[in-house]
Parts: structure tokens; C-alpha cells; sequence
């Protein structure tokens, strides 16, 4: 999203997910007035309504106020430049993404499989 976060975010696993399911997105203040009504139309949860769903289909979103600016084509034909690039070492590099404590149990049953016999060869 353009604020680095979702419009459903919430410390709280429990309440992101009321959150999400109630679909009434959050936006701070100096979100931008068209991106915010472009959201609310992605994420509007009567089908006949959604943008991308309508008579127009994906035409819906690339008309919008927000995406005023692009030329599509250029887009298509990878000629524009994008406003940001960041610095990757890499095909393989996930320094862009956040990382996450994978403290779980591993997977798996901890009792041995009585039927491993069964697919030796599968």
C-alpha cells in the first residue's frame, strides 16, 4: 500500500482479521483522497460493485483518477521508469523483505508412521 501498511492493519492478530471481515479499511489523514476511493472500490465486498468485476472490468481501474498519470503503453512496453528502485545484490536477495521469528514446532507428527512401509517407492 502507498502508507507501508494495509487498510485492515492491527497489533492484534484477532482484530486484523474482524478487521478484514467486516471490510471497513482504516486510512490516516494524508492518504491520498483518490487512492483511498480507488482502494474502497477494490475492496468493496459486493461482487456487482468491485472495480475489475464491472461491465468496464480492468478498464475500471486503469481510468481511475489515481492512475491518471501512466501511460499504459509505455508501461506495457517497459518504458517508463520506476520511481523507485531498490538495491538488490541479486536474483536470490530478500534484504527488501522483513523478517519473522519461525519459532514453531517442526512439522509433522512426532510418532513414527506405522504405514512408511507402504510408500517406499512413491
Amino acid at each position: 500500500m502507498t502508507h507501508g501498511y494495509t487498510p485492515f492493519y492491527d497489533d492484534d492478530a484477532c482484530k486484523l482479521f474482524e478487521n478484514i471481515i467486516a471490510c471497513k479499511p482504516k486510512f490516516s489523514s494524508t492518504f491520498d483522497p483518490n487512492a483511498k476511493d480507488l482502494v474502497k472500490r477494490l475492496l468493496t465486498t459486493d461482487l456487482t460493485k468491485r472495480f475489475g468485476n464491472l461491465k468496464n472490468g480492468v478498464s475500471d481501474i486503469k481510468n481511475h483518477k489515481w492512475f491518471a498519470a501512466i501511460d499504459w503503453i509505455k508501461l506495457n512496453n517497459m518504458g517508463l521508469t520506476p520511481p523507485y528502485v531498490p538495491a538488490v545484490k541479486g536474483d536470490g536477495d530478500t534484504s527488501q523483505f522483513d523478517k519473522y521469528d519461525e519459532n514453531h514446532e517442526p512439522y509433522g507428527s512426532k510418532e513414527p508412521d506405522l504405514y512408511a512401509n507402504k510408500f517406499e517407492d512413491f
